[in-house]
């Protein structure tokens, strides 16, 4: 059987508006909200300079029915340069771009040769042939409406005849902490069918969840907010198929800007000035991290700050739009969305523990726990009294609950001074 590639996309969210950002300049904000539309050109271009023999994507193309008409005339351009190139696409909608919610600004037959849009309901089923050859068996369903509780992936007919077959599908695998349950099901409902690969989308990091079948989330094409989920390289995959079979996998980012946490040690700085300067060059290595894509920026300040200057009210504010006007003229473009203080005020510990005062007798008391430290009872009865789900998320996943109790009470009392002898020097 030939070999070829296909790719695989989800969670575009063409025209996203971007969430969870404080005020932003307007050239920021335009650029961001073309940053999805840009990233879908690119995935295009990636399509046709792979010359896959399709592309299939797994739901949610748009962020919401009342920003569709822009993204939808996007969409179908470039739909329109893969059928010109010969490249088939199969689409389903998910739970932000559900088929009762009004996607009508282009009708069933306005869409270019060669694109298949699953309607709501019945899975269908649509075989792609090159050069008379069968290749591969597309299934998909859409979302009819947001709220899809339904586990659609038991609607998916049994693998019949030659070639691949690939399942596209909205859903959530198994638990997804970071995501909203849609069309819940599970590895062993995916396995049933004998698909040899399962084009997922809802959850936006890209995920191999299994790879006999495989199963996979592209994750989202472009990162929307600063959380956890969305922070990192954002793309499509390029699969490889040889002999009916997965051979490679590539994660290709198509990321136009992405989102940074950054920690920044400033103890080795005099002044804020130098803080600015400090954390301009934070940047810079952030930005040479992310292969110089534009970047939305939070930072925590950390180690120990001298002087007061952090501390005065509208400081970090301040900070904030020195980055700012510091990096207006960066390209691509950087902005600074937050700055925190996490910073501890210089302390002469072994002077305090001295003094006949609360201040002293909290380091005394400290000495004390840390040399005869009581047993942690309560973490492991409590719990032995959660459900194994709580109980992963307070673990973390995968590891074992163990505390660090000395870590916990250096933090502890650096806490408790920090804003003692703050409030005694005010």
């Amino acid at each position: 059987m030939p070999s070829f590639r296909f790719l695989h996309a989800a969670d575009l969210h063409l025209d996203t508006p971007f969430a969870g950002l404080g005020r932003v300049a307007p050239h920021v904000r335009r650029a961001l909200q073309d940053a999805s539309l840009q990233a879908w050109d690119d995935l295009v271009g990636l399509a046709v300079d792979e010359d896959v023999a399709f592309v299939v994507l797994a739901g949610d193309l748009y962020d919401g029915a009342e920003r569709g008409l822009r993204a939808q005339l996007r969409v179908r351009d470039g739909l329109r340069r893969l059928s010109d190139a010969g490249i088939e696409t199969f689409v389903v909608h998910g739970n932000h771009d559900p088929l009762e919610d009004g996607w009508q600004a282009i009708a069933a037959g306005g869409w270019p040769d060669g694109v298949t849009v699953c309607p709501a309901g019945a899975v269908t089923t649509r075989v792609v042939v090159r050069d008379g050859q069968r290749l591969a068996t597309l299934h998909g369903v859409s979302y009819a409406r947001a709220s899809e509780t339904a586990n659609l992936a038991r609607r998916y007919p049994s693998a019949t005849g030659g070639g691949l077959h690939v399942g596209v599908l909205h859903a959530t695998v198994g638990t997804q902490p970071d995501h909203s349950t849609y069309a819940p099901c599970s590895l062993d409902d995916l396995r049933r069918p004998g698909y040899a690969y399962w084009a997922l989308g809802h959850i936006h990091r890209h995920a191999v969840l299994s790879t006999e079948p495989h199963v996979v989330y592209a994750g989202s094409l472009q990162g929307r907010s600063p959380k956890p989920a969305e922070q990192g390289a954002k793309g499509a995959v390029v699969v490889t198929v040889e002999d009916d079979r997965v051979a490679g996998l590539r994660h290709v980012p198509l990321d136009r800007f992405r989102f940074a946490a950054l920690d920044v040690d400033v103890s080795a700085a005099p002044d804020v000035a130098s803080i600015v300067d400090l954390l301009r060059r934070a940047g810079d290595a952030a930005a040479a991290e992310n292969g110089g894509r534009g970047l939305v920026l939070r930072v925590t300040l950390t180690g120990v700050a001298t002087g007061d200057d952090l501390r005065r009210d509208g400081a970090l504010d301040e900070l904030r739009a020195a980055l700012r006007e510091a990096d207006e003229a960066v390209r691509p473009l950087r902005w600074w969305d937050r700055v925190r203080d996490a910073t501890a005020p210089v302390v002469d510990r072994a002077a305090l523990a001295d003094q006949e005062s609360f201040v002293g007798a909290l380091v005394r008391h400290v000495d004390g726990i840390a040399a005869d430290p009581p047993p942690p009872e309560l973490p492991g009865g409590w719990l032995t009294a959660l459900d194994d789900d709580v109980c992963g998320r307070v673990r973390g996943r995968g590891t074992a609950f163990e505390v660090d109790a000395a870590a916990e009470l250096r933090d502890a009392e650096a806490l408790a001074l920090s804003l003692l002898v703050a409030e005694d020097a005010s």
